[in-house]
């Protein structure tokens, strides 16, 4: 677009960016005096109501989220047939463009940039709304290093049919979940996955999957497992490589939430010593204090004076105890000379994450394992001695790891209703996972496949994949009118219709002889396939006479039924 003025407000300065969809700008806010980005729909898809209807849910999506970490939406519009958002203009450049230019980032930040992700998802989440399409390319980087999310244009609202986009996968191929390849259900856990591989790429600088073909990409999604990241750096601390290793599972269940994954990175900052000191850990911190009296002083007086005659008795016993710690430390392995330390939560994590934290922590960790079909295989289970107990460093904890559920054989579910369904998964452990719709001859609702097959080995608390009926869909088909014709000739035009004929009566009729005076349902509705059609047909009249009873009195005429055949009873 060239340098304009849209919707009387809006002065257009330059262009800085685009994609498949719109172009971006930065522009000048006359009114209030700011400058904004302007994005503008193509205008080759401003007539297409698919794309117009994309362009305007985005507006809609990031209108109704306040976040520091998100860019902010504040007008939306048309101006002589050109669609436009006006959005915050953020300084900067993109995460792309920062990994690119530095190959990859030191540990520290991509650890907080991917916490604001996090947190600018979940914010999101909780409003209902999943992103879709989390890539470098859509985070943008301000100067002071803090990040924004952009470009809601495909994010979808969170239902309980929450599907692919109009039946198209979404998404970038090199980011987007197994779920998103796989064309089935997304969640806010398909943003998680997203993030986790943003945070692979910023840590290692470059992509966990590559192919020839976007096809290829997705394939890996499904099927693969990356390179871990500390073969790539060996830099990457272990604790690290297990939130990108957990946020990356091809199981959303085995996912953290983006609340829980913004909770961990929190906890590997603070163990990395990443965590910069409060106020209250400060020594030279500026603090509000009362005002030393005349009292304190001279009780300090004093003080010192003891102090001094006290000082070689204070010396020499200083002495004595530090010689009875080396002894006790060297005899008894540290342990009664050590620290205390609190006990990390780690309940919910995976085994190798809950060690490391563990071990960071200065503390010893014992692994038993134990079947629990609540939660996932890997998982912690529990824990002793508790989350937060103080205990002294080096001590053993004992973590309890779940081997998930006992394996047992999958039930046959076809021809079951959708319900009888899950009370049946209900009662052996196992849970729901995706359900889709097919059209078939069997009553709504009833199971028509499933995934596991049929005696498969499964474990408790797995989720099985459910295909049910949506039932038969009835096409309703226009009516000819056949009156005039005959019945072979509607009896065969009728059959390519997928309708036929049915009941056919006979009636005296000036009309031909055999032909079609009347039909029901009649020419112009409509009927359902494999309606019948009835047919009046015409008679010829008898002579004078020739039919009459009673002494002589004429009937009327009276119609003979035809058989179903169309042959006349005689």
């Amino acid at each position: 677009m060239e340098r304009g003025v849209l919707g009387n407000r809006y002065e257009i300065l330059e262009h800085v960016g685009g994609g498949g969809m719109a172009d971006v700008y930065k522009a000048h806010d006359l009114t209030l005096d700011r400058i904004v980005a302007v994005k503008i729909l193509h205008a080759q898809l401003a007539s297409d109501a698919n794309f117009l209807y994309r362009f305007q849910q985005e507006a809609q999506a990031a209108a109704r989220l306040s976040h520091p970490n998100i860019v902010s939406i504040y007008d939306v519009g048309e101006d002589k047939g050109v669609h436009y958002i006006i959005m915050e203009y953020v300084a900067g450049e993109t995460l792309k463009d920062m990994i690119e230019r530095e190959g990859n980032l030191q540990v520290e930040d991509a650890l907080r940039i991917a916490r604001e992700i996090a947190s600018a998802l979940s914010h999101a989440h909780m409003n209902n709304l999943v992103h879709c399409d989390i890539k470098p390319h859509n985070i943008l980087v301000m100067p002071d290093g803090r990040v924004k999310v952009a470009d809601f244009g495909i994010a979808r609202a969170i239902t309980s049919s929450t599907m692919t986009y109009n039946g198209n996968v979404v998404g970038s191929v090199h980011y987007f979940s197994p779920e998103q390849a796989k064309g089935t259900q997304i969640t806010p856990k398909s943003d998680v996955y997203s993030l986790g591989v943003v945070l692979y790429e910023m840590l290692t600088g470059r992509l966990p999957f590559t192919g020839e073909t976007t096809v290829s990409v997705a394939l890996k999604h499904l099927q693969e497992e990356p390179s871990a990241p500390r073969e790539i750096k060996p830099e990457i601390p272990p604790i690290v490589e297990a939130i990108v290793i957990k946020a990356m599972a091809k199981d959303p269940v085995e996912r953290f939430t983006s609340s829980e994954m913004i909770e961990d990175i929190r906890q590997a900052e603070r163990l990395l010593g990443f965590d910069v000191l409060s106020s209250a850990a400060d020594p030279f911190a500026t603090r509000v204090m009362t005002p030393v009296t005349e009292d304190e002083i001279e009780r300090g007086d004093r003080q010192a004076g003891k102090k001094n005659s006290h000082s070689m008795l204070y010396v020499l016993g200083a002495v004595a105890l530090l010689g009875i710690a080396f002894w006790l430390f060297f005899s008894f392995g540290g342990m009664l000379g050590s620290s205390e330390v609190a006990v990390p939560d780690v309940v919910g994590k995976k085994m190798s994450l809950a060690k490391e934290i563990l071990e960071t922590a200065h503390l010893r960790v014992n692994v038993a394992e134990v079947y629990d079909n609540k939660v996932p295989a890997g998982e912690v289970v529990s824990q002793s001695p508790e989350a937060k107990s103080k205990v002294k460093e080096n001590r053993v904890v004992t973590i309890n790891v779940s081997r998930g559920g006992q394996e047992m054989s999958m039930p046959d579910l076809k021809g079951l209703s959708k319900y009888a369904a899950e009370d049946k998964l209900s009662k052996m452990g196992l849970r729901i996972g995706a359900i889709y719709e097919k059209e078939s001859e069997s009553d709504k609702g009833t199971v028509l496949g499933q995934n596991p097959a049929v005696g498969v080995k499964i474990e408790q608390g797995k989720s099985v994949e459910l295909t049910i009926s949506k039932g038969k869909t009835i096409n309703m088909i226009p009516v000819p009118d056949f009156t005039g014709s005959t019945v072979e000739s509607a009896r065969t035009s009728l059959k390519s219709l997928r309708l036929s004929v049915g009941k056919i009566t006979k009636a005296y009729s000036n009309e031909k002889p055999g032909t079609i005076i009347s039909q029901t349902p009649a020419g112009g509705s409509t009927a359902e396939e494999g309606d019948e059609v009835d047919f009046v047909v015409a008679e010829k009249k008898p002579s004078n006479g020739g039919n009459s009873t009673g002494g002589g009195n004429s009937q009327g005429p009276t119609p003979s039924r035809g058989s179903d055949n169309g042959k006349s009873d005689k």
